[in-house]
C-alpha cells in the first residue's frame, strides 16, 4: 500500500500471487549480474546476463506461448468497459480508505484476475457476434487481458488528490462551503492531473522499462498472473481465485453496511470505556487516546497485502506515538486536551488550523505529533530513494545528456551532406506500428500543458509561470516516483510533494500574496505536481506489465486515456458523496472525533498554513523531536543499505510507516493490520500452496468490499436511512465514537 499513500498510493504486494517465487528469483538474479539494475548492482558492462528458470533474461518479454491462439483484436470495447468498471470499484474503495487513513491499493491484480473471470466465459457468448473491435473474438487472450488491467489501473487512479490536497482547501476555507458548489472547478482541476502524467510516461517507458529494466514488483507479479491464467489449466485457477475474491468482497460489503446499524456491537469495541463503566475508572485512558478495537475487513486485508515489516512498523509507530509520547505530552503540559464533560472523557485529537499560530502555543497531542510524522516521512523518503537509486539517477543523467547532445548535433549538422547521423540502437520489442506515435504523446503533452495553464489561470487565479513550474516539479517527481516504484513498489510522491509546498510557500511570500491566495497557490500547485507524478508512476508500471506480455503499447495508451477520462468524473462524484454524508471530513468538530480520520488532509493543510505563517507555528518540543527522529530514520536507511545484508532488511523498521502512525490518530488501524499481516505470515508457512492460490484474492476482496460498503453507507446516510437514524448506540460512548 502506500503520503500517506507512500506506505500504501501504490500498495506494495509483499506477498505476491503464486509466481512470487519466480519474482524473487528475478530479484536474486539481478543482484548476481542480470539485466535488472538494482540499487546495489555495480556498473559493470562486461557481466553476462543471467537467465531465469524460463530461459529468459529478467526484464525482457516472456516468450510467446504457442498454445495460445493469435489475438486478432486486443483493444476491444468489451475489454475497456470491464476494465473501467473494475477500476471504478477499486477507485471507490480507495477514496473511502484514503479518507480513513490515506491508504490506497492498486487495481492491477484485481483487474487482471476479475477481468479474466468475467471475459473468459463472456467471450464464448458474445465473441464474433459484432465487429472485432467491439465484441472481440471467442478467444480471450493475455494481451486483451492487459487492456483490461490498463483501463482498470487508469480508472482506479487520480483519487490521491481527493484524500489530501483538495479536502485540505476546504479545511482552510479556500473554496465554497459545500463541494457540490465547486463541481466545475473540481472537474477542471482533475482534468489537469489525469492527462499530463499519462502523456509523458511514453518516453519514461523507453528508459525505465527497456533500458534500465526496473523490476516493478506488482506490475511484474500481474504479468506473471495473467500469463498463468491463460496457460493450460488457468481457467480452473482463475475460477478459484475469482470465487474467493467474490465471496470475500460480498462478505466485507455486507458486514460494513450492517455494522453501521450496530457499530458498538459488531464494529467497534470500546474496551476502556466499558471497563470504566463497570468500575475500573483508570481504564478510560485507553479510550481517550484512541485505543479500542475495530473489526475492519479492509485494514485486515491491507495488513495481508502490506506484509509484516510495513504493518508491524506501523503498529510500533502507533505504540510510540499514541502509547508513549502523547500521554507524556499531556503529563508534562506541552500539549493539552479538551474535556468532553462526561464520563471523564477527554479528546486529544482536535486539529484546527484556522488560527494556527495561536493553536501551536497550546497544541493538542495530535497537532504536536503531526510535525514529527511529516518530517520523518519526508526525510525517510528522500534518503531511501536517494541511496537506493543513486546509480540509476546518474545513468539517467548520462543517458539524457547523450540524447540531447545527439539531437543538438543532428540539428546543427542537418545541412551537412558529409555528416553521419548517430543511430541509437532500437531495443524495443514492439514493432513500430504497435508503438505510440510521437505526434500522439508529444502532441497530447503540449495540449495538456496548454489546457492546464488555461484552467488554473481562469478557475484558480494561478499565473502561467507558476503553473509551468508546478508541472516541471511533476515531471521531476515522476522520475523519483517511477524509480522508487520500480525498485521497491513504494511510491513516495505524496510525501516528497511536501517539498513542492515549501517551494511554493516561498513563491507566495515573494509575491506578497495574502493568506487565501497563498494557500490556494500552494495546494493547487501540490495537486498538479503530486497528482501528475503519481499518475505517471501508475501508468509506467502498467506499461511494464504490457511489455512483459508483449502487448501493444498503443492499445495500452488508448485504454489508459479511456480509464483516466472516467476517473475524472468518478472521483469528483465520490468525493462529493462522502463529504456530504460525513461533513466532518472537511470540517472536523472541536473534539476532533470523526469516523474519517483523513490524516493526509491534515498534513497537507498544516504544511500549507505553516509555510505562509509569520513565524514557524511548530511547538519547540515537537520540532526538536521531529529533527531527532528524522536523523534516526536517515541513519537507519544508511545502515540498511551499507551495513545490513539484504536478507535481513525485513527486520529493519520502515520509518515511513512509523511516521504515518504519528499522523494517523486511529490506532486500531495499525493494530488490525499487524494482526492481518501476522496471520498471513503464518498461513504462508503452514500451507504455501493454498496461500498462493487464495491469499491475494482474499485480501483484495476484503479491501474492495469494505470500500464499496463505505460507498453504500454514504448513500444511505445521504438518504437519511443509515445507522445514525435507525441504528443503535449500544456499546458506544456515543455514535460519533463508533463507525
Amino acid at each position: 500500500m502506500a503520503d500517506i499513500q507512500d506506505v500504501h498510493h501504490r500498495q506494495p504486494y509483499n506477498s505476491s500471487p503464486e509466481d512470487a517465487r519466480e519474482l524473487e528469483k528475478a530479484h536474486a538474479l539481478s543482484e548476481k549480474g542480470g539485466n535488472i539494475e538494482t540499487p546495489d548492482s555495480e556498473d559493470n558492462d562486461t557481466t553476462e546476463p543471467s537467465s531465469d528458470v524460463h530461459g529468459i533474461t529478467p526484464g525482457d518479454p516472456f516468450p510467446e506461448n504457442p498454445l495460445i491462439p493469435h489475438e486478432e483484436h486486443t483493444l476491444t470495447i468489451r475489454a475497456l468497459v470491464v476494465g473501467i468498471v473494475l477500476g471504478a470499484i477499486v477507485g471507490a474503495s480507495n477514496i473511502y480508505l484514503g479518507l480513513k487513513t490515506g491508504f490506497t491499493f492498486g487495481p492491477q491484480l484485481f483487474g487482471a484476475i476479475f477481468g479474466f473471470a468475467i471475459l473468459k466465459p463472456l467471450a464464448k457468448i458474445i465473441g464474433g457476434i459484432g465487429p472485432g473491435w467491439l465484441t472481440g473474438s471467442k478467444n480471450f487472450g493475455p494481451k486483451e487481458n492487459v487492456t483490461v488491467q490498463s483501463a482498470a489501473t487508469a480508472a482506479g487512479g487520480i483519487g490521491i488528490i481527493f484524500v489530501g490536497a483538495v479536502p485540505a482547501m476546504y479545511r482552510l476555507g479556500l473554496l465554497s462551503r459545500l463541494p457540490e458548489q465547486d463541481t466545475g472547478k473540481l472537474i477542471a482541476l482533475t482534468v489537469c492531473v489525469a492527462y499530463y502524467g499519462a502523456f509523458f510516461v511514453i518516453p519514461l517507458r523507453k528508459y525505465y522499462i527497456l533500458k534500465q529494466k526496473l523490476v516493478f514488483p506488482t506490475p511484474t507479479a500481474t504479468a506473471y498472473t495473467i500469463r498463468q491464467l491463460h496457460s493450460v489449466g488457468g481457467a480452473v485457477t482463475a475460477s478459484k481465485k475469482a470465487k474467493m475474491l467474490g465471496y470475500s468482497f460480498l462478505a466485507a460489503f455486507l458486514f460494513k453496511v450492517l455494522a453501521t446499524y450496530a457499530p458498538g456491537l459488531i464494529w467497534d469495541w470500546h474496551i476502556g470505556w466499558t471497563m470504566y463503566r463497570i468500575g475500573f475508572t483508570s481504564m478510560i485512558a485507553l479510550d481517550n487516546y484512541g485505543w479500542w478495537i475495530e473489526f475492519t475487513p479492509a485494514f485486515y486485508g491491507a495488513g495481508m497485502l502490506s506484509g509484516m515489516n510495513a504493518s508491524w512498523s506501523f503498529f510500533m509507530g502507533a505504540v510510540l506515538a499514541w502509547g508513549i509520547i502523547a500521554p507524556s505530552t499531556i503529563a508534562t503540559g506541552v500539549a493539552v486536551g479538551i474535556n468532553l464533560g462526561v464520563d471523564n472523557r477527554w479528546s486529544y485529537l482536535s486539529l484546527h488550523l484556522n488560527d494556527i499560530e495561536k493553536y501551536s502555543k497550546t497544541p493538542s497531542p495530535r497537532y504536536w505529533l503531526l510535525w514529527p510524522g511529516v518530517l520523518i516521512m519526508i526525510v525517510y523518503s528522500f534518503v531511501e530513494v536517494g541511496i537506493s537509486s543513486r546509480h540509476a539517477f546518474y545513468k539517467m543523467f548520462v543517458s539524457m545528456r547523450s540524447g540531447f547532445g545527439r539531437m543538438f548535433r543532428d540539428f546543427v549538422n542537418r545541412n551537412d551532406p558529409n555528416y553521419i547521423r548517430e543511430i541509437e540502437d532500437d531495443d524495443d520489442p514492439a514493432p513500430p506500428e504497435d508503438r505510440v506515435p510521437l505526434w500522439a504523446w508529444f502532441g497530447g503533452l503540449i495540449l495538456s500543458v496548454i489546457l492546464t495553464c488555461s484552467i488554473v489561470a481562469t478557475k484558480w487565479n494561478m499565473g502561467v509561470g507558476e503553473a509551468i513550474l508546478a508541472l516541471v516539479f511533476g515531471f521531476l517527481f515522476s522520475f523519483l516516483a517511477v524509480q522508487s516504484a520500480g525498485d521497491t513498489d513504494i511510491n513516495p510522491v505524496s510525501t516528497v510533494a511536501k517539498a513542492n509546498q515549501l517551494v511554493f510557500g516561498g513563491v507566495a511570500k515573494g509575491q506578497h500574496l495574502g493568506k487565501v491566495s497563498g494557500q490556494t497557490l500552494n495546494l493547487v500547485a501540490g495537486v498538479l505536481s503530486g497528482g501528475a507524478a503519481a499518475q505517471s508512476s501508475d501508468m509506467t508500471g502498467d506499461l511494464k506489465t504490457g511489455h512483459l506480455l508483449r502487448a501493444k503499447p498503443r492499445d495500452q495508451f488508448v485504454a489508459q486515456l479511456a480509464g483516466a477520462t472516467v476517473a475524472i468524473f468518478l472521483n469528483v462524484g465520490l468525493f462529493i458523496l462522502f463529504t456530504k454524508s460525513a461533513s466532518c471530513i472537511l470540517y472536523p468538530p472541536e473534539d476532533g472525533v470523526c469516523s474519517y480520520g483523513a490524516p493526509s488532509v491534515s498534513a497537507w493543510a498544516a504544511v500549507a498554513a505553516a509555510v505562509l505563517a509569520k513565524t514557524l507555528p511548530i511547538p519547540p518540543s515537537s520540532g526538536y523531536t521531529a529533527i531527532a527522529l528524522s536523523v534516526v530514520a536517515a541513519l537507519t536507511v544508511y545502515a540498511k543499505h551499507f551495513y545490513i545484508p539484504r536478507k535481513y532488511w525485513v527486520y529493519v523498521p520502515n520509518w515511513n510507516a512509523i511516521g504515518l502512525a504519528f499522523v494517523v490518530p486511529q490506532v486500531y488501524y495499525p493494530l488490525i493490520m499487524a494482526v492481518g499481516a501476522t496471520i498471513n505470515w503464518l498461513w504462508e508457512r503452514k500451507s504455501p500452496s493454498s496461500f498462493d492460490l487464495y491469499g491475494f484474492p482474499l485480501a483484495a476482496g476484503l479491501v474492495a468490499g469494505e470500500g464499496i460498503g463505505g460507498v453504500m453507507s454514504a448513500i444511505l446516510a445521504v438518504a437519511g436511512v443509515d445507522g445514525g437514524t435507525y441504528g443503535t448506540a449500544i456499546g458506544c460512548p456515543s455514535m460519533q465514537f463508533c463507525g
